[in-house]
Order: structure tokens, then sequence, then C-alpha cells
């Protein structure tokens, strides 16, 4: 399983970092969380962001006595890179540094790389489940699923697994979408027959409703995960 965290910066010398007193005098806290990112964050009908990382953000303000300021970001290559823009240095096409960044992953090497920012304070552990269409079994060896129409995010640890697992069998059946909402709204609506999605974004869907889909296990069950080449955000961006 993968596990998220938060990452607050380190305010070496020349680092954009403000200290608790200094947010506690503000009177407002910024927490940066990832955008069209369901459950965790995303922008409702009205505009405003919401999710599981916008209500944990609002709860450590209230915690600190301070105000929520919530920014939404489009990720960029990689975690590395997230952090860089939202936590210590800013973006080189402007906009503020933010205190927190939320669903950043527990890594090691990650941490190594990025001395600028504090990573820590973990809040859970993510799986992967499937999600099939009332036509497609889950309950078979993922390499019977050739010939079916599967999707998954781009660039994500579901899509480096189908797309590289069991020899690259299931690499042609395998449709990229931009996010694991979108790959869960296509089984969904019938446009597609197997997802494989962080256990969050399938819950999110049951919850939801999904008429058109039932239930399956995710490859290896719960203890054990499909191993990318590379680490993600944890369902998506990669470490540096």
């Amino acid at each position: 399983m993968i596990a998220g965290a938060l990452a607050a910066a380190f305010a070496p010398v020349g680092a954009m970092a403000r200290g608790l007193d200094t947010i506690t005098a503000a009177g407002v806290v910024r927490i940066a969380v990832y955008r069209d990112f369901e459950p965790w964050s995303w922008k409702g009908a009205d505009g405003t962001v919401m999710g599981i990382d916008v209500d944990l953000g609002r709860a450590i303000a209230k915690a600190l006595g301070v105000r929520a300021e919530i920014v939404d970001f489009l990720a960029d290559e990689d975690v590395g890179d997230d952090l860089r823009n939202m936590v210590w240095r800013g973006s080189l096409v402007g906009g503020q540094t933010c205190d927190i960044m939320m669903h950043v992953p527990v890594d090691r090497q990650l941490a190594r790389a990025n001395d600028r920012a504090v990573i820590g304070a973990p809040y859970y552990r993510e799986g992967f489940l499937m999600a099939c269409g009332v036509d497609t079994d889950c309950e078979v060896a993922p390499a019977a699923l050739k010939g079916k129409r599967l999707v998954a995010e781009l660039d994500s640890v579901p899509d480096f697994y189908f797309s590289g697992s069991f020899g690259g069998v299931l690499r042609t059946d395998t449709r990229h979408l931009m996010s694991g909402s979108a790959a869960v709204d296509a089984v969904k609506t019938g446009e597609a027959d197997v997802v494989l999605a962080t256990r969050a974004q399938i819950e999110h869907a049951l919850a939801a409703g999904a008429p058109r889909r039932r239930l399956g296990r995710g490859p290896g069950g719960e203890g054990r995960q499909p191993r990318p080449r590379r680490p993600a955000r944890p369902d998506r961006r990669r470490p540096a």
C-alpha cells in the first residue's frame, strides 16, 4: 500500500517558508491540494474546492486557530516539481507558495531528494481495486482480461500495471484517461469494461451510485499491490 502525508517548507536560507508565528499573526494558513483528484480534492459545480484533503486542511487550520486558504493546483511531472512549485520556491510563472501541501507520498528516496521540504504526519494508506461492468468477471487472473476494454488514469500505478505486467499483453486493450475519476466513470456509463483505480476512487464511485458496475478485488488483494517501475503521488505522481 501507499501512504500519504503532509509537506511543509523547511526554511533554508533563501526559502519562502513562513514560521508558525507568522502564520498565526496573519490569521491564515495556505494549503495546497491537487486539482481534479476525486475524492481527495476537486471543484464542485459551483466552483468550490471540496474533498477529503480539503476537509483535513480546514481541520488543521481550525486547530491552529487560523483560516484555511485552499489552493488547488495542476500536478507537474513529478512530486519533486510539485513540492518546489507549491512549497519551498514557487512557480516560475508566478503564484505564492503554500505552508502545507497535502497528499505527498511517504517515500524515503523522495524525502532525501527534496530536503527543502519536511514530509511527515502520514494520515492514510491507499490500495487499489478493480471495478467491472455487469457483464465482466473481476474474479479472474488479470491476464484473462485480454480483449476487455480496460481504462486507467494516464501515467499512474494502474496504467503501469495494465501496460507493463504479464508481458504487456493488456497494453493494447488499455485506454488512458486524464484522471482516475474519469476512468471509473467510463465503467459506470458502459464505455469500458474494467477500471483499476485507487480504493478511495472506487469507494467514492460506489457511494455516489454506479448501477452499471460491480466491485471486484484489485490485483494481489489487500496485502500485495502492483509494483510500478516508478512510485507515485500516492496514486499517480512519481517522485523526482
